[in-house]
């Protein structure tokens, strides 16, 4: 049977001993019916799963003991870093999920010229909680020791600069590009460990902003001869890239 998983604060555990406090102890009492002797997982975004028991659960705290622990061999071998423009609707918390199920790093949401979202300032504390709280339920769920690290929110011309400035390898497919393949590129760098993935929003990425990627050694590549959607492209890329080095089996 699988068991449950969450992410708490490191200091939640200490010396095999765990005690927890807040909503999780509200799920797990109230919405899950535990009671003492059952079990989950606890992960606390270092890389190791423990398995603990329920001592004892109230309204208040659960008090448990930890009688196992391991590291989790489920990260990607390849860092992906996923610059994805932001999209109209839930379609973003979509990425994020699903991105987070496939093994995406690290997310950086891009306002570029064709986003909905012109300005940096209407990303609000409130929505970049919510992004965090889906990041965090896809983790637990897609079994994950290590939570991706999302970014504040940066204008494409900023993104290009962190980028470039990173020693790593950057892709950007774009449906003008027709001399360079995904497959053909990865080819190039056949044991890629760390990529950065632009991805843009609906209506794609200007040809201003491909001119200024390419300035920057950000590489377009094209994905077939489908236009693929906005909140497609991200998640079809991340899965071809971590097949093409292996991760997926």
């Amino acid at each position: 049977m699988t068991l449950h998983r969450f992410f708490v604060a490191p200091q939640t555990i200490r010396d095999n001993r765990v005690v927890m406090r807040g909503t999780v102890v509200h799920q797990i009492r109230d919405v899950l019916r535990m009671k003492p002797g059952d079990s989950f997982v606890l992960l606390d975004n270092s890389g190791w799963a423990y398995r603990t028991e329920i001592v004892t659960i109230d309204r208040e705290a659960l008090r448990g003991r930890v009688v196992d622990k391991w590291t989790p061999a489920t990260e990607a071998t390849a860092r992906i870093t996923l610059y994805q423009g932001l999209l109209k609707g839930q379609k973003f918390e979509w990425v994020l999920q699903k991105g987070t199920e496939l093994g995406v790093s690290a997310f950086v949401p891009l306002v570029t010229a064709h986003c909905v979202i012109s300005s940096l300032s209407s990303i609000t504390e409130a929505r970049l909680e919510r992004w965090q709280k889906i990041i965090v339920e896809a983790a637990e769920q897609a079994g994950r020791a290590i939570l991706p690290r999302l970014s504040p929110a940066m204008l494409f011309t900023h993104a290009c600069e962190r980028a470039a400035h990173s020693g790593t390898w950057s892709l950007i497919p774009y449906e003008g590009e027709r001399s360079l393949g995904l497959r053909q590129a990865l080819q190039r760098v056949p044991r890629a460990k760390e990529i950065n993935l632009f991805i843009g929003p609906e209506g794609g990425f200007a040809a201003e902003e491909i001119a200024l990627a390419r300035e920057r050694d950000i590489v377009p590549v094209s994905l077939g001869p489908r236009v693929l959607r906005a909140e497609t492209a991200g998640l079809a890329t991340v899965t071809a890239i971590l097949y093409e080095l292996g991760d997926l089996g």
